[in-house]
């Protein structure tokens, strides 16, 4: 069907829009991906989800619909550990990396994916990039106990467009929840996944639920998927779709903060991931109960 047809539906305001089905979200979003729609439809979509808000139907459809279009990264021996990373730092360093090195340290394959989705915050890349872990340039398997970073761009070029509308209309779209909902790997996997706020928290679980996902959900750290060091989050799993609350919010900070960098440049950050990775300092204790979390998830698969 025309996208014109489904904006009319999904357009008409917070009370009057009505949701697609996910056959009608799939087509709708192959269409925006393939890029057979004009810059104003794009626009027009985005605008109208933003208003709306997705159900886990259309979440679903738009999930089926990248996954038929994505470059699929090869399964490893053992199911890969996913980590999306979009939102970067603002006020905390970004710890993203040391989650997935310890993680590695685990002999899990880990896969990083994310692209910078605005210029004023630090970014997963920038970061792994001092720690000696450049940016994928082909898709390719990775093995136990190894990291691979792949931007967005290697992984679908058409939701890297999706994803650049924000640096236009100043506005998160489907893809900027998308992006931390799917599964780029052909094999089983592990998401390590996060929300910033609470209704997402519900929508979140609703599309895991619904695709049967295996999945890690935290409340993030500025929006990243590692927990926030002085603190423990509530984390959330999920195995085929069945949904276990595995840690509660853990109200106030610890009782012993660690000792972060003041800064939050990717070299002071690399630095301090590369002190704790030595043995120097302690794994922040709430990041040491994500890892722990993982590992456990990931012998039940």
């Amino acid at each position: 069907m025309a996208i014109g047809n489904y904006i009319k539906e999904i357009g008409r305001g917070k009370d009057g829009a009505r949701a697609l089905s996910r056959e009608q979200a799939d087509d709708l979003f192959g269409q925006v991906l393939d890029g057979a729609v004009t810059d104003l439809e794009v626009g027009a979509f985005c605008l109208a989800m933003r208003i709306k808000g997705e159900t886990a139907q259309e979440m679903a459809g738009f999930l089926d619909a990248t996954r038929r279009r994505m470059a699929l990264v090869p399964g490893s021996t053992q199911p890969t550990i996913v980590i999306p990373s979009y939102n970067g730092a603002r006020k905390l360093p970004l710890l993203t990396p040391l989650l997935a090195l310890l993680l590695a340290r685990e002999g899990l394959p880990v896969l990083i994916h994310g692209a910078a989705t605005e210029d004023r915050r630090v970014f997963v890349s920038k970061v792994l990039e001092v720690l000696g872990i450049p940016a994928q340039k082909a898709i390719k398997t990775i093995t136990s106990g190894s990291i691979a970073f792949m931007p967005t761009a290697l992984l679908s070029p058409g939701l890297q467009r999706l994803l650049d509308v924000r640096r236009v209309v100043n506005l998160r779209n489907p893809a900027h929840s998308l992006v931390k909902l799917m599964n780029p790997v052909n094999g089983p996997a592990l998401i390590v996944s996060s929300y910033t706020h609470p209704e997402y928290a519900i929508s979140m679980a609703e599309t895991f639920a619904l695709v049967q996902a295996n999945a890690l959900l935290i409340r993030g750290t500025e929006g990243e998927s590692v927990a926030d060091p002085r603190r423990t989050p509530k984390m959330q799993a999920f195995l085929h779709g069945q949904a276990t609350d595995l840690q509660a919010y853990q109200t106030g900070s610890l009782s012993e903060l660690p000792d972060l960098p003041s800064a939050i440049d990717a070299a002071s950050t690399a630095a301090y991931i590369q002190t704790v990775m030595s043995g120097a300092q302690p794994v922040p204790a709430p990041i040491a109960h994500q890892v722990a979390y993982i590992v456990q998830l990931h012998r039940s698969l």
